[in-house]
């Protein structure tokens, strides 16, 4: 066999030093470009549904109507996987989120950093940054809660929400969308020193669909939608039209971040927790369907993209214990009938908490609220609406608690006993029930469309996701002493 000439010898010598070389990130951790010709991706989306279990995926799928169902649901390979902390069976935002964004386990509370708190964990975006992809970050809740904190900061406990915001100026990543800071809510003083960290670092603060569709392709860019007292974008189901969503500040971020030779996008639909700690299943499914549009967004770049997008749906941890099927309506749910709740939970909460304080209000005057807002009572719409006497008996005796009560929202929007009444009503009506106002430890599915998808079916934990996002894409996590 004859041996190959010495030209074949130097080109396989160039093949490998180049390799070599692509392998290595320069000291500003900026100068590395992903090669088109290398077998990684260039394009990286990462969605997390926060708290959404396969029952959401199913109850959103079932209020789909004619909007052809779910797109997450018609991506190729479906995973299953285990979200417990280090500490904990149950876990929360701040565990599951280090886990996902770093591929190591640690305690509840904690962002980014190992158990010990001796050390920060690098995260998937920060490797992405340093390798030199446009980074992304966006969420439907406050920008420095503890889901979107996982991937740009670093702290002992989630509730440090000064410390973290102020990281977002140091991350050195490109892109913050959706929610505001809730920290620069509480402080103004924190408020001037996080916009003047931000705009020293060269991000344009753009607030409103308008200010933010002017933001130039390749600028720093922090947008911000229209949010509520905690940092937030409103439900869904609550939401003005011309409000941007969750889609949109996708959309945006893909328009903003594709200048670059490859980014790196995590996109977090963080109100369908927040909706499933208040039982509200009608919120719920709303929110699911939003999260679903912004999955949309990606997808429709992955048609322009397909032999260099991964594309990557999941969850943290799921969240009240949801069930499709009672015991009232044992085999006959109806899921539909929530589509005649008009408002959240929360935003009618907020409607009888004025009651509360005006006296005006009498009880026949609250049902016919109830008959707008929700259709209970209303047969006309479906005889199912229907309120039986016990019915009326439980809600007349949640009016007159709330009516004597001062008692406010928690975080997480739990109700008055009225409002809460109200969504139990039609949640039991519709087929549906609830276990938990809490996180439970059931597996969450994992959905994957793009290259590499193969690597993310059956079932592992949620440090392994991570591990299997990092080594496809060329990344290593890596703990910093």
């Amino acid at each position: 066999m004859r041996r190959p000439g010495r030209a074949a010898y130097l080109l396989f010598l160039l093949f490998m030093i180049s390799a070599l070389s692509a392998c290595r990130s320069t000291a500003d951790g900026r100068q590395h470009q992903p090669d088109q010709q290398q077998s990684f991706p260039r394009y990286i989306f990462y969605f997390i549904g926060d708290g959404m279990g396969l029952a959401q995926v199913a109850l959103g799928e079932a209020l789909a109507g004619e909007q052809g169902g779910l797109a997450m649901l018609r991506m190729p390979v479906t995973g299953l996987m285990t979200t417990y902390a280090l500490d904990r069976s149950i876990t929360d935002s701040a565990a599951a989120g280090t886990a996902m964004a770093t591929g190591y386990k640690t305690t509840v509370g904690t962002i980014a950093r190992n158990d010990r708190h001796s050390a920060d964990l690098t995260t998937i975006a920060e490797a992405a940054r340093d390798h030199g992809f446009g980074v992304g970050i966006v969420s439907s809740v406050s920008i420095d809660h503890a889901t979107p904190a996982c991937f740009y900061a670093h702290a002992d406990s989630r509730n440090e929400y000064g410390a973290i915001a102020r990281q977002m100026a140091q991350s050195g990543f490109d892109y913050f969308g959706g929610g505001y800071a809730l920290s620069a809510l509480r402080d103004d003083t924190l408020d001037d020193e996080l916009r003047r960290l931000m705009l020293q670092k060269g991000y344009t603060i753009a607030a409103g669909k308008e200010a933010i569709e002017a933001a130039l392709p390749g600028s720093r860019c922090w947008a911000v939608g229209a949010v509520d007292s905690k940092g937030a974008l409103a439900y869904e189901i609550d939401r003005n039209e011309e409000d941007a969503d969750l889609a949109f500040f996708t959309r945006y971020g893909i328009r903003l971040l594709d200048h670059h030779r490859g980014f790196f996008l995590m996109v977090e639909g963080g109100k369908i927790d927040w909706a499933c700690h208040a039982n509200d299943g009608a919120t719920v499914s709303r929110e699911v369907k939003a999260f679903d549009r912004a999955i949309g967004e990606a997808l429709a770049f992955y048609r322009s993209h397909p032999d260099e997008t991964l594309i990557i749906v999941t969850a943290d941890h799921e969240c009240g214990g949801l069930a499709l099927g009672n015991n009232q309506v044992r085999y006959s749910g109806r899921p539909s009938l929530l589509d005649y709740q008009q408002l959240s939970l929360e935003r009618f909460s907020a409607k009888v908490r004025a009651w509360s304080g005006s006296g005006r209000v009498s009880f026949p005057m609250a049902m016919d609220s109830l008959r707008v807002y929700f259709g209970l009572g209303n047969i006309d719409l479906d005889p199912l609406l229907a309120l039986s006497p016990p019915d009326s008996i439980d809600l007349a005796k949640a009016y007159q608690a709330c009516m004597t009560s001062s008692e406010e929202l928690n975080t997480y929007g739990r109700s008055d006993p009225f409002t809460s009444s109200a969504g139990a009503l039609l949640n039991r009506k519709a087929g549906i029930g609830w276990t938990t106002g809490h996180h439970t430890s059931v597996p969450v599915p994992v959905f994957a469309l793009g290259r590499g998808q193969e690597r993310f079916g059956g079932s592992y934990d949620n440090t392994e996701l991570a591990k299997k996002m990092m080594d496809l894409c060329g990344l290593s996590p890596v703990a910093k002493e």
